[in-house]
Formats: structure tokens, sequence, C-alpha cells
């Protein structure tokens, strides 16, 4: 994965996805001393950055693949940029996720006309049935994280914050399998070395942060998480593992308490409906202000599809 890759794929996918907003965060800034700014994702079309990632692989599938019709497994939100994605080129789409995906994920997932598998109780089980459907089917997989045109295409958000915010000093970008951070880091260092990247993942599933901790990908007990798309392990063999190993600075793990007064803290004091995996950024700054202090932090809001109650009990930690 080189810069080059994520320009061309900003050409491809530009006009099918929108250019989202850099915003300040002045509580933020007040909170740690430094100086906020969020990229926020949440904005984007299906309410998640993977809309980027999906777009930008499915272009670039060959007629005979997208013949054979895709599937893929989800949390919820690739599952609606590759929903939108094939909807848009009139391909067949097999969506499988796991149990704890949302049902206003699963509702949004269901418009786009795709065939909706609830399979499992978190989010490996899901993929390993969408691997046998790739098998046994013939169909086209379309991984979440671990395939290179996806993670490319996430980086494109990497290139608008380090355009709209050049001087920044470290970003925080969620990580679940480590797409977007691996498109994200190689976007901004691409552009400037300098920057830190820093990975930000909920204590209750903190995979790739032990992968990393212990050099090779581990399976490990994980707890239920309102964050739940970060939630679920990573696929032997990732890519996205030693591109973590290679352009990640370091990782922070946030208590689940946390991220559900960042969210309301979002909705609140910024006006953003965000969701746990959205907000895990936050958390990182709410948990470890001093880290921060006199910086000029970028923060990626990852994604919006979030249940209402769950809302309702975020803006009750304010």
């Amino acid at each position: 994965m080189e810069l080059r890759d994520i320009y061309l794929a900003r050409g491809r996918i530009g006009k099918l996805v929108r250019r989202t907003p850099t915003e300040a965060a002045p509580f933020l800034g007040e909170i740690c001393g430094g100086e906020v700014w969020l990229k926020l994702e949440n904005q984007q079309i299906t309410g998640s950055f993977k809309a980027r990632g999906a777009f930008n692989k499915i272009l670039k599938l060959t007629e005979e693949e997208k013949g054979r019709g895709i599937v893929t497994a989800s949390a919820g939100n690739h599952a609606q940029g590759v929903g939108r994605a094939a909807q848009m080129l009139g391909i067949k789409a097999t969506i499988v996720v796991p149990g704890n995906t949302p049902m206003v994920k699963r509702r949004a997932i269901e418009r786009y006309g795709v065939e909706l598998i609830v399979h499992g109780d978190e989010y490996m089980e899901a993929e390993r049935r969408a691997r046998e459907m790739e098998a046994e089917e013939g169909m086209t997989f379309v991984s979440a994280y671990n395939d290179v045109d996806v993670a490319v295409g996430q980086g494109t958000l990497g290139l608008e914050m380090i355009e709209d915010q050049p001087e920044l000093d470290v970003i925080l970008v969620p990580v679940g399998g480590g797409g977007m951070i691996s498109g994200v880091a190689c976007a901004v260092k691409g552009v400037n070395g300098a920057v830190e990247v820093i990975g930000v993942q909920s204590i209750a599933s903190p995979v790739m942060y032990e992968s990393i901790k212990q050099g090779h990908i581990v399976d490990i007990p994980l707890d239920d998480s309102v964050a739940e798309g970060l939630h679920g392990g990573i696929e032997e063999g990732s890519m996205t593992f030693e591109l973590c190993r290679q352009l990640v600075d370091s990782f922070i793990l946030v208590q689940e308490e946390t991220i559900l007064r960042a969210m309301g803290l979002l909705l609140s004091e910024q006006h953003q409906v965000v969701e746990g995996a959205g907000a895990v950024g936050v958390a990182a700054i709410l948990e470890n202000p001093e880290r921060f202090r006199g910086r000029k932090v970028g923060i990626v809001i990852s994604g919006g599809n979030v249940e209402a109650e769950l809302l309702r009990e975020a803006l009750e930690k304010v």
C-alpha cells in the first residue's frame, strides 16, 4: 500500500462519497489543554467511513467477480457500504452479521435490497460463515478490513484530514480489524511522517492491541461492548496486523463507561450523533488529558449509526 494508491482511490470514489468536515471541538480542547479537531465520518453516506473502502473495492472487481455475486461479513457499517455500492452497480450481495449487530444497522442494511443473514454471537463467527459461502457458492468475498483496496479506500479520509489541518501533531483512530488505521496512517505519514498515529480500542475487545503486544495475531476472550463496531477478532494472516506494526505509533485502551460519556458529550457539546466505535478517540482524550496537553489533535469520528436507547444512556453519563 502506497500513498499514490490512496490518491488514485480518491479519484475513483470521489463522486460517490462525501468529503466530510474536519471540525474544531473547543470542549475537548479545554479538557486537554490542546487543540482538537474531529473528522466527522458520522456524516458520511451510510453514516460511516466504511462506504469509502467498500466502493473502492467493488469498483475494482472484474466483471466475472461481480457476476458471481458478493458476500461479506460485517458488524453493520461495512455491510451498509457494500449494500449501497452493490445496489448502485446492480450486483447481487449477501451480508452476514453477528447477533450483536444493533437493529438500527440491520434495518439500514436491508433497505439496500441485499440478503441479510444473522449468524453467531460475534463478528468472527459471522466472518467464518461468509467464508463458507464464498467456498460453497463461488461468491466473491469482500473483507471488512483484510483487503488492500478496502484499506486504501479508508485512507482517503486521512488525506482529507491532513489537507484540512496540515499542522496536526497526532491523530487518534478507532481500531477493530485495522483496515481504517492502516489506510489513514499510510496517507498521513506519507504526507507528513512526523504525525503520531495512535490506535484506540475498548478494553472489552483489545484484539489488535494484544496482538501487537504479543507479536502475533491472538484469539482472546471478549466482553460485551457499546463499541460493537470494533468488536471481534482478526483473521489469521491479516495484512492489517503487519501494517499496524509498521505504521501505528502506539495504542490506547479505554473503558466502556468512558465511551458512553464520550458519546453523551459529543451529543450535548458538539451536537453530533456518534456510535460507540466512533467515540473511542474522544474517550482517549477524557482518560488521558495530560498526554495531549499543548498538542494539535485530530480524532476520527468513524460513524453515527446508533440506537436511540443507547444515546439516552450516554447522555445520563454527562
